[in-house]
């Protein structure tokens, strides 16, 4: 099964960002015991590429296990390398895409303008980013959605628990969920069970929509 057909089932992707060493791997485990499958590892986090190769190995057939802020080829190749299953970026690069092609890696590339998403479905993407999702808002979701709802959309900033539904309602076939999950406070007081909780309850209102 290919990672977007996982994508579009699951309908979540964790994504762990800045996140210290020896916080990585208890973390997401806390993830992976609440329900998250799809979690990436942005390549500017410091020890990215090992954290993906251990838990390639420590998460098989709980978890899948990708590389987020893959901005070129370059950095495409040092992910896929390191063992990611899937590629996600903020940008939209088309050798990342033919990279991900060559390789049989689904690339989900960041897009925010209908020009950018249809170049990017045209390029092979069987899925987009829609970035910054925060600041474009719901309604801009919607409305990109209309003439394009054959492109599986995926919504990145300003989802939370509070609103998932209302994403899922206007069109997002998924959802990027960074700090919303990968609570700074609760990592620093250790809070995994916290963490557990919180993502079974996202994993319940994706489940829901």
């Amino acid at each position: 099964m290919d990672m977007t057909t996982l994508l579009l089932r699951h309908r979540i992707v964790a994504i762990f960002r800045g996140i210290a060493a020896e916080q990585a791997d208890m973390a997401g485990q806390a993830l992976v015991d609440g329900g998250i499958a799809l979690m990436e590892v942005t390549m500017n986090t410091e020890g990215a590429l090992p954290i993906v190769s251990r838990w390639r190995e420590r998460f098989d057939g709980r978890a899948y296990i990708g590389a987020g802020t893959v901005l070129d080829e370059e950095m495409a190749r040092e992910a896929v390398a390191a063992g990611a299953q899937f590629l996600i970026s903020p940008n939209l690069d088309e050798a990342v895409i033919a990279y991900g092609l060559e390789r049989g890696v689904d690339v989900w590339p960041g897009v925010m303008t209908p020009t950018e998403i249809v170049r990017a479905w045209k390029a092979g993407a069987k899925a987009v980013k829609l970035f910054p999702m925060g600041a474009l808002g719901q309604s801009y979701l919607r409305e990109v959605r209309a003439p394009l709802n054959h492109i599986p959309m995926m919504a990145t900033g300003g989802v939370d628990l509070h609103n998932i539904a209302d994403f899922f309602a206007a069109g997002a076939a998924a959802v990027g969920l960074g700090s919303k999950l990968v609570n700074a406070e609760w990592l620093a007081r250790g809070d995994y069970e916290r963490l557990t909780d919180n993502a079974r309850q996202f994993v319940e209102a994706a489940g829901r929509a």
